[in-house]
């Protein structure tokens, strides 16, 4: 089988067979087929020689067509000789232009100000004179991994770049800044003012300010056992008048209680227990209560003594002063809960009050069981002449306030002002039973309440003096804490409370004392008084605001 003729390549002889004529690539092609042993050939250098081929025509006729070898030259980059003949071109990239990476040749939008690396080799074969083109070149002429340094055209522009992979969606490992923009960063950050934390932070309100300025404390809930029973057992004895009046009103509305009310009534207006002076109503058990104990500790309160008293002579200790409540009387001279009975052994001591507290029903039972009695003239007589050993009040002692209700008006606290001068009638009552005069001073007793200040307050002072022309005593107006907080209530303050018993004076008894004697001795009673405040004042009330003050 004959092999077919080729086509002639050249334009003039296909002009005149009539053939189209032949496109580059067709050529090239046809070439490789024909001279299939000399292509490799090609790569040593190029052939411009011409080569005869027999053709076919549609008669079957041979004929002779020249064709050229190879229409590609490729010159061999190592040789010296061409490339000295050849001239060298530097590509010089424009700041503009962008290379492809991999085969997407589809344009990519660059980031503001920044350059993209070079991705692939140009078709001219030109050598770029940087050291990072030494590296290998892939077979379609691209690097597989590059690490391009690219600068701008602006100052501290430059940014390194590490790329892995050539095809594209290239990976961005890092960029770094310049060491020049670093340091100028770094310059400008120092040179930029720093903002302080008062200029640039505001803030609302704190929470529960409020509260904390309440002018209202109150108390925990996680309060001792103890304390607890304290506050209660001085709160039933500062309300227990107003208890047996309350008490008092309960039963007489039950119809079945009057059989008995009316029997007890009777009895409270026609009795004199409260001023024969036997103390027959006296309890040794009820002074003894445990809870008396309780009573004393809620301040504390203390009873201290200066001078020992012998049981064969007879007293009238004079207490100083009033305070709202005389507290510290009643837990001194009315209980065992301060030890009085071991600090005077063999002396019975009786706390004496106004004869009108012996009027009030169930409240003067209380009273009479505590060894309370009458302040009136006759209770005291009796108290000091009956009774005792030799049935004549020998080893006897009464406990009179002797300011009374009108001291009670002056008791501010962190001050001591006693009305004195004109109080002599306590004096008279001494020289009369022979008995001698012991004062007893209370540190701290006016310290338990606060009360209006007489001072500032003039017409409510004029009016509680004319409640007591009338009805015998006065009502202070005053306050302290509560039971749950520590400001508002009528409970006391937790305040301490010392009771110091004085030098005795002694009394020669005289039936018709004269003048002189009675002020002698009231004046000589003044100077012991003012000398146990001297005496113990920095330790009992360090606190004060005012020294000692006698009034009339």
């Amino acid at each position: 089988m004959a092999a077919p003729l080729s086509e002639p390549s050249q334009p003039e002889e296909r002009n005149k067979q009539h053939l189209p004529p032949k496109s580059y690539a067709d050529a090239v092609e046809e070439e490789a087929l024909a001279n299939g042993a000399n292509e490799s050939n090609g790569m040593n250098g190029g052939h411009n020689g011409s080569k005869d081929v027999t053709s076919t025509n549609a008669n079957g006729s041979a004929s002779k067509q020249h064709k050229a070898s190879s229409v590609l030259r490729i010159v061999a980059s190592d040789s010296s000789k061409d490339e000295q003949a050849r001239p060298g071109y530097e590509r010089q990239e424009s700041s503009h232009e962008y290379s492809a990476t991999g085969l997407d040749d589809t344009p990519k939008t660059p980031p503001k100000n920044q350059h993209r690396r070079s991705g692939s080799q140009k078709s001219s074969g030109s050598q770029h004179k940087s050291s990072d083109d030494s590296r290998p070149a892939s077979s379609n002429g691209t690097n597989t991994q590059s690490n391009p340094k690219v600068k701008d055209n602006k100052k501290d522009a430059t940014v390194f770049e590490k790329v892995e992979g050539t095809q594209n969606g290239s990976k961005l490992i890092s960029v770094k800044p310049a060491v020049e923009y670093e340091k100028t960063s770094r310059k400008d950050e120092k040179k930029a003012p720093k903002q302080s934390k008062e200029e640039g932070l505001a803030s609302g309100k704190i929470a529960g300010q409020r509260w904390q300025k309440s002018g209202i404390r109150f108390a925990p809930m996680n309060v001792p056992l103890q304390r607890r029973l304290q506050t209660l057992v001085v709160l039933l004895h500062t309300l227990c008048i107003a208890i047996s009046v309350s008490m008092f009103f309960f039963l007489c509305a039950i119809p079945l209680f009057w059989p008995l009310l009316i029997p007890y009534m009777i009895y409270c207006l026609t009795s004199k227990a409260a001023t024969s002076g036997t103390l027959s109503h006296r309890s040794e058990f009820l002074r003894s209560l445990p809870v008396w104990s309780l009573f004393a500790s809620y301040f504390p309160a203390r009873l201290h003594r200066t001078q020992e008293l012998p049981a064969t002579r007879k007293y009238i200790f004079g207490y100083h002063p009033h305070g709202i409540l005389s507290l510290g009387a009643f837990g001194a001279f009315a209980t065992e809960a301060l030890g009085f009975s071991q600090l005077f052994p063999g002396i019975k001591n009786t706390l004496l009050t106004l004869d009108s507290n012996f009027r009030i029903p169930i409240y003067r039972d209380y009273a009479l069981a505590m060894g309370i009695a009458s302040v009136s003239k006759e209770s005291c007589e009796n108290l000091l002449s009956k009774g005792g050993p030799n049935k004549e009040g020998m080893g006897r002692a009464i406990t009179i306030v002797i300011g009374g209700a009108r001291e009670s008006l002056d008791a501010q606290p962190y001050s001591l002002r006693l009305v004195l001068k004109r109080r002599k009638g306590f004096v008279k009552m001494a020289i009369r039973t022979g008995a001698d005069l012991v004062p007893v001073l209370a540190f701290g007793e006016n310290d338990l309440y606060d009360q209006f200040n007489s001072d500032s307050h003039p017409r409510i002072h004029k009016l509680q003096l004319l409640v007591k022309k009338f009805l015998g005593f006065t009502v202070p107006l005053f306050h302290a804490r509560g039971i749950f907080n520590y400001d508002v209530g009528l409970m006391p303050y937790r305040r301490p409370l010392n009771i110091v018993v004085g030098k005795p004076i002694r009394v020669a008894q005289s039936s018709r004392p004269e003048q002189e004697e009675i002020d002698r001795v009231h004046e000589e009673y003044v100077s012991e008084l003012e000398r146990l405040w001297d005496l113990w004042k920095d330790d009992f009330a360090p606190d004060r605001k005012e020294d000692i003050e006698i009034l009339g």
